[in-house]
């Protein structure tokens, strides 16, 4: 006989029993693979039903394949837009959803999170101590609050500082896996040629050509257990190049995090940067040079608010033209670092401040020039000045931008990317390169923190 005590009651009553939980990972190609290859690609009582995409043209309507998702997924898991998330979870009765990228305030990833709710699902923030990879080696991981504040620049001078000292350091780069997944499963880069033969997008290259001048080996892709065991079998210790304003993906032994002295508030209300932050050994609070004083000293108070203990350095960030003369009293197009202005909300960066510093007569606004579809994607950012940020994921953006700055009326282009961007570009206007580089404001005091650091750790290291 039955009691009522048997009879299931409420949702219990309306779902029947499944023997995998259907979950939908919400990413932007890079974290949503990471954390779908450490959480759930061997896990029996998981079925992920689809990646939603965001922030990155031409990811969505992919697949990702069946060689990196695993025996469980034999035909693959298909990458949709995130525009689609309530036709999903309600297609596939999806009971969980994992937010597994980066660079959102609070309120849009509760807006995110109300969405899933709203239907029924979980909405779950995998935590670090389920998502990163443990390192056999010494790690530094270099992340900040916000996109633009200054990572890779920083992390190229750690670069830099470890040659020095006679060691080899295995530098990860979050991951930008905009082409073929499967070739990109683990990276390797060494060279110019090297960038060529992987046929690297123009932010690929930002990140990378930078170290590849140094000097500096960088190792990327798609699944990170096996790019961490590359590096670790050329390198005496690991150091993580952080992407956006994530987590690192590996375990760090010091975590050092950026905070932007131009922008001090967004020290915190953004994710998961502020988690980064609470979390962080050492804080740089960066360009302290160009900031005002006020911001630095803001900067500062809010880092210690949110995490008293830490070591707060200040760096520098002082742009440089390579022909400032070129530039002078003329009419300039500037394009800048895309992912700096469209994820981190800055109007300008580097770029501008160096052509406005080298006396340039006018910036011209690109908006006016731009084609049809390069005009559409600027909409998109209303709050950038006059700059053109290189939104340069394929050929057909790198023509578009080469056809806004034959149609303005520039004289010259400043390149505020950390690329020869003259080298992709088919223009006749001349391209003056921005530079940029991480410098300590107070000589010898992040390099003390680096030292003692290496004193600690190489020394238990077998």
């Amino acid at each position: 006989m039955t009691s009522e005590r048997d009879i299931p009651t409420g949702a219990a009553a309306r779902e029947p029993a499944r023997s995998r939980v259907p979950t939908l990972i919400l990413g932007a190609a890079g974290r949503d693979f990471h954390d779908f290859n450490m959480l759930f690609r061997d896990d029996p009582a998981t079925e992920v039903v689809a990646f939603t995409a965001t922030q990155i043209p031409d990811i969505a309507g992919r697949h990702y394949p069946a060689s990196l998702a695993g025996s469980l997924y034999p035909d693959g898991i298909p990458i949709e837009p995130e525009e689609a998330l309530e036709r999903l979870v309600t297609e596939h009765d999806v009971r969980r959803v994992l937010f597994s990228y980066s660079d959102l305030s609070h309120a849009q990833v509760m807006a995110l999170a109300s969405r899933c709710l709203a239907l029924g699902a979980e909405f779950v923030l995998p935590g670090p101590a389920r998502t990163q990879l443990r390192s056999r080696l010494p790690v530094i991981s270099v992340c900040a609050v916000r996109t633009g504040c200054g990572k890779s620049a920083l992390a190229r001078w750690i670069g830099t500082q470890l040659q020095a000292r006679g060691l080899r350091a295995g530098i990860l780069r979050h991951p930008m896996p905009y082409g073929d997944l499967e070739r990109q499963r683990v990276q390797r880069f060494a060279s110019q040629e090297d960038l060529d033969v992987a046929r690297c997008t123009v932010e690929e290259r930002e990140e990378y050509e930078p170290h590849l001048e140094a000097g500096h080996v960088i190792h990327a892709g798609v699944d990170y257990a096996q790019v961490l065991a590359q590096a670790e079998r050329e390198s005496d210790l690991i150091l993580w190049d952080g992407g956006n304003n994530d987590f690192s993906f590996v375990a760090p032994d010091l975590s050092i995090v950026l905070v932007d002295a131009w922008r001090p508030e967004q020290a915190s209300g953004w994710h998961p940067g502020e988690a980064v932050l609470r979390s962080a050994d050492l804080v740089v609070i960066s360009k302290v040079d160009s900031a005002p004083p006020e911001s630095v000293a803001q900067a500062v108070a809010n880092v210690r608010a949110l995490n008293p203990h830490a070591p707060i350095v200040l760096g520098r960030s002082e742009p440089r033209l390579d022909d400032s003369a070129q530039v002078r009293g003329k009419r300039v197009l500037v394009v800048e670092d895309g992912p700096t202005l469209t994820h981190g909300g800055m109007s300008v960066g580097a770029g501008a401040i160096a052509a406005r510093a080298a006396g340039a007569a006018e910036l011209v606004d690109p908006r006016p020039w731009a084609p049809p579809a390069l005009r559409e994607a600027l909409a998109c950012y209303p709050h950038l000045g006059p700059v053109l940020p290189a939104l340069g994921y394929s050929e057909v953006w790198l023509h578009a931008l080469a056809a806004t700055i034959d149609a303005s009326p520039a004289e010259v282009v400043v390149a505020g990317t950390p690329i020869d961007l003259a080298r992709l570009l088919a223009t006749a206007r001349p391209v003056v390169r921005a530079r940029y580089a991480f410098s300590e404001n107070t000589p010898g005091e992040l390099s003390a923190h680096l030292d003692a650091f290496l004193r600690r750790t190489l020394s238990r290291t077998p």
